[in-house]
């Protein structure tokens, strides 16, 4: 009879990652097509709802784009006020780091993820940014759109016709503890476009012509949904590890091949 006891590093292992994961801030990434879908108004709304429950919740950045009904989730809550970093003649306004991790709040919550911080700050990347935070123990909420991941950069400027400057390591977006889908049809999402909800109105024409057209929108939403299906397959296949379960659970699309006993048969 083969010896079924599990093995005593791989325990020992394990017990490690759990405490070291236990000491570690948690991020939750509400991840999306493109702009204007509502992350960052789903993340507001879910940061106002665990400060009504008691938890002790803190803006570090967040980025409204002017849009009122945005705007109005900031009120009663408390924003760090950003630093000042001197660049080329000027200041520059950008997330407060240092501030963070002194005023040491439960949650956290930076916007736009693949954000380019100024030259002069700490990290020349928002994430690594956020990844200082998670080290120091404080959980993050933050927002990411599809275009940004580093491993679809290529694909979407073949899809849009557009270069995306500003990417985030797939390994970090992995290894977030949570990713909410924040999705809206593409005729949905030109609507809110033409209302002024996404941007503000001089900037309204130029991104219609560009890159809101509804073929790339469509095929946006496409890549987000499949990226975050690839992302909940991960976590199905670790819950499966973890909990020792053996039998396959027929989550995908199976694939049947029929063998003949002659050659050349189709």
């Amino acid at each position: 009879m083969q010896n079924e006891r599990p093995d005593p590093d791989q325990l020992l292992a394990q017990v490690k990652a759990q405490e070291a994961a236990a000491q570690r801030g948690h991020l939750r990434i509400y991840f999306g097509a493109s702009a204007g879908v509502g992350k960052t108004y789903a993340m507001l709304g879910a940061a106002r709802a665990l400060r009504n429950e008691g938890k002790d919740v803190v803006i570090g950045v967040v980025e409204t784009h002017g849009r009122k009904e945005t705007e109005a989730l900031l009120q009663g809550i408390e924003i760090l006020p950003p630093a000042e970093i001197e660049y080329q003649g000027r200041k520059l306004r950008e997330f407060d780091l240092d501030a963070a991790i002194r005023r040491r709040p439960a949650l956290i919550l930076v916007d736009e993820l693949a954000h380019t911080n100024v030259a002069g700050s700490r990290h020349p990347k928002r994430w690594q940014d956020i990844e200082e935070l998670l080290a120091s123990g404080i959980d993050v909420f933050t927002t990411l759109n599809v275009q940004h991941l580093e491993s679809l950069n290529d694909v979407v400027g073949g899809i849009t016709g557009i270069t995306v400057r500003e990417t985030v390591p797939d390994t970090f977006f992995d290894n977030a503890d949570e990713v909410m889908l924040v999705d809206i049809p593409a005729d949905d999402l030109l609507a809110r476009l033409k209302a002024g909800k996404v941007y503000v109105p001089e900037q309204v024409e130029r991104a219609a012509r560009n890159f809101f057209r509804k073929g790339n929108l469509m095929a946006l939403r496409e890549l987000a949904l499949r990226r975050t299906a690839d992302r909940v397959e991960d976590d199905v296949q670790a819950y499966r590890s973890d909990q020792a379960i053996e039998r396959v659970w027929k989550t995908e699309a199976s694939l049947l091949c029929c063998v003949g006993d002659r050659s050349g048969m189709d």
